[in-house]
């Protein structure tokens, strides 16, 4: 992801809800080097902000509904979350979540597109997003996997005015000329019971030191790294609480 600081219409937040967010601050503080900061207001919720080197990178939550699963979720900056949400519906997706406030932090929407794949919007208060994206333990890169990639590639650009960079292999997302994520299809590979998800990617070191410390901490190991063709390593790993999420090497440029 070349976007190095939160720029609208890119990914700006990544959220982890999860079952156990002790075991999770536990899980991620150890592989990432994230140390966590809890907003102790009780309106908040146990929300609990995950620094690196002193900046915001993440943050862990508990479930907030029975259906929710234990998650990754990525959500994109936008200037007005109402406009937003609207500009969603006309291109066929839904609001999961209606526009509101989240305390003095912002507003948010939570949103699903054309195929149902769930992602957040972000309007920045007091909390921009991230401080810190594509160094080692922070945000480098979103991927959307689909079993609609065409419907997908009429879908975002229509709502976030993505630029759309295709080959027959992948498809990248990018604004201004900066690409900061892709689209995978969903092929016989995914169980029919996986849901089209928005996967993060999180910026290591060494992508197989990483994947080898994950399974120490109790993670499982869903794509073992590789070397794609222009030399980086890649990963998909899933924590012990049952999330899945993304790792790849950081060349200098992040």
């Amino acid at each position: 992801m070349k976007l190095n600081t939160v720029t609208t219409g890119g990914p700006c937040w990544v959220e982890h809800g999860s079952s156990d967010p002790e075991a999770a601050r536990r899980f991620y503080g150890e592989l990432f080097g994230w140390e966590p900061e809890a907003d102790e207001r009780p309106e908040a919720g146990g929300y609990t902000f995950m620094k690196l080197g002193g900046a915001i990178a993440a943050s862990i939550t508990p479930l907030y509904g029975e259906s929710q699963p234990t998650a990754w979720s990525v959500s994109f900056a936008v200037t007005d979350a109402d406009a937003s949400a609207a500009r969603i519906t006309e291109a066929g997706g839904s609001i999961v979540v209606a526009p509101m406030d989240a305390l003095d932090f912002g507003r948010f929407v939570i949103a699903a597109d054309q195929a149902g794949a769930v992602f957040g919007l972000w309007q920045a208060g007091r909390l921009t997003g991230a401080e810190v994206l594509n160094v080692p333990g922070a945000l480098g890169w979103v991927e959307l996997l689909t079993r609609d990639p065409e419907g997908a590639r009429a879908f975002y650009p229509a709502v976030f005015g993505w630029s759309v960079n295709p080959s027959e292999q992948y498809t990248q997302w990018g604004l201004s000329g900066e690409d900061f994520g892709g689209m995978l299809t969903m092929d016989d590979r995914f169980p029919p019971q996986v849901p089209p998800h928005w996967l993060p990617y999180f910026a290591v070191a060494d992508a197989d030191v990483s994947t080898f410390r994950a399974g120490n901490l109790g993670g499982d190991v869903l794509m073992a790294p590789f070397s794609m063709a222009n030399g980086r390593r890649i990963g998909v790993l899933r924590d012990p609480m049952g999330a899945a999420f993304g790792i790849y090497a950081a060349g200098p440029e992040g």
